[in-house]
């Protein structure tokens, strides 16, 4: 382009541009140049709105949406490239459109502000991308489950405060982990559901004189309907808040998922091998394996995090208006988006090779007395008030602990009934660990059919 056609879109009050160091500064090219695909889209929708209302000649409507579609085809195949001198990409588009149209270019902007237009654009890219990032984490849902199916009955001890709790069953586990996950890919859903408004027409925040069709531009972009308020529209960036909270939340999942795939590959636990494509080496011992891309999505959800407190600090001074801050959205949020679509990514891969060690897990229930309860609720179905069983199981575990038996079923009836007479024969195949998950079938349970209608749930939605 020509030093005249690079001129910024707000150059006319000025007599200087700012220095090309202070002009870097305040450009945000680098970030929003991904959104041109939408920036063309929003610019067509509101030329042909022009053309309608009469507001620019039909013919010159016409022309422009055809340009219009030209440079993104040019875009998208390679054959035109942003110019990193650009202030934005809005004003990029706008420049190649003017340098081939000339004046006729110059009327794309007729009602339109950069404030509504860089709304617009913002929120048709979320309605792009977040669908896809929710079919990653579909993809991650039935990798899971596909995984709890298999594991459905695969004994494992459950814990709590990282010791030894009750017995449940890896498919449990995992099928806990995908109900977290289901939540965050409704958490999207909602927050599709509130940006779902057109901020085109609403300007610079008052709206204009033009007799523009908020409502065909709306209709035009796939939108519900313009938003309720041109002010508004343009400080509004609860959505970006939203989705921002929704990916902090999806990556703290991953980040304690990971947590438990770190601690069950190490040797004292031993419950997993992650394949070596999964996994690196050390460069000083020979002998390690280590859970690297685990230990990596884990510490990437402090991004996710650090970008929500951003924009959080970003918004929280603003007047309600437009800003020139509003521009620092972008690229956190963008951060937190393709953060996620990665780890979903790199963490559906890690599981599905994920090989569980399910005999090193069932022998693990040996010992902490992870049938204690079970003893309890036992005496409970015997007729004893829950307090009194608690304690006569909890007297029976320090008799083992005493006698140096590492669990329940080692002591003997008489034993037994020193501490509880209601104790009987039928306890021991009780204690037993399959047994004791097998008992657990009330929704919610982890009895193995119990965890496979959970999958079954959870496929459903």
């Amino acid at each position: 382009m020509s030093n005249d056609e690079q001129k910024v879109l707000w150059g006319g009050r000025l007599e200087e541009r700012p220095g090309a160091e202070a002009f870097a500064f305040q450009a945000s090219i680098g970030v929003d140049r991904r959104l041109a695909p939408e920036d063309i889209r929003g610019s067509r929708a509101h030329v042909a709105m022009l053309g309608r209302r009469g507001i620019i000649p039909a013919e010159s409507a016409v022309r422009l949406d055809a340009e219009l579609a030209r440079i993104g085809e040019e875009l998208a195949a390679g054959t035109l490239a942003v110019e990193e001198a650009a202030e934005d990409i809005h004003s990029f588009i706008e420049g190649v459109l003017t340098q081939r149209l000339g004046d006729m270019g110059r009327m794309v902007h007729a009602g339109r502000s950069r404030n509504d237009q860089v709304a617009v654009d913002l929120r048709l890219y979320l309605k792009r991308v977040v669908p896809e990032l929710r079919g990653e984490l579909d993809e991650t849902l039935r990798v899971l489950l596909d995984r709890g199916e298999e594991h459905a009955g695969s004994v494992m001890p459950g814990y709590t405060h990282l010791q030894r709790a009750q017995p449940v069953t890896l498919g449990y586990h995992l099928t806990a982990w995908a109900a977290a996950l289901d939540r965050d890919r409704r958490r999207f859903a909602d927050a599709l559901d509130r940006l779902d408004e057109c901020p085109l027409g609403a300007g610079a925040l008052a709206g204009s004189t033009l007799p523009l069709d908020r409502e065909d531009t709306a209709r035009a972009l796939g939108f519900r309907g313009p938003a309720l308020n041109g002010m508004d529209a343009v400080a509004d960036r609860d959505f970006a808040l939203e989705l921002s909270a929704a990916c902090a939340i999806t990556m703290t999942h991953l980040s304690r998922f990971c947590e438990d795939l770190v601690i069950w590959a190490s040797e004292e636990f031993g419950f997993l091998k992650l394949s070596d494509a999964w996994s690196t080496g050390s460069s000083i011992m020979p002998q390690k394996k280590n859970p690297d891309f685990a230990e990596l999505i884990r510490g990437k959800a402090g991004r996710a995090t650090g970008n929500l407190v951003c924009l959080f600090t970003l918004l929280k001074g603003l007047p309600y208006a437009y800003d020139k801050d509003l521009q620092e959205d972008k690229e956190s949020l963008f951060d937190s988006l393709d953060t996620v679509r990665a780890c979903l990514r790199m963490f559906r891969g890690m599981m599905a090779d994920a090989a569980f060690d399910t005999e090193r897990m069932e022998a693990a229930c040996i010992g902490g007395f992870l049938e204690a309860t079970d003893a309890a609720e036992y005496l409970v179905r015997k007729g004893l008030p829950f307090r009194k069983a608690h304690e006569a199981a909890a007297q029976v575990v320090r008799d083992c602990i005493a006698a140096g038996q590492r669990r329940i079923a080692e002591r003997s009836l008489p034993e037994l009934r020193e501490r509880s007479a209601l104790f009987a024969e039928d306890l021991y195949a009780a204690l037993d660990p399959a047994a004791c998950v097998a008992a657990r079938n009330l929704p919610g349970g982890s009895a193995p059919e119990e965890v496979r209608r959970q999958i079954r749930l959870l496929r459903n939605r």
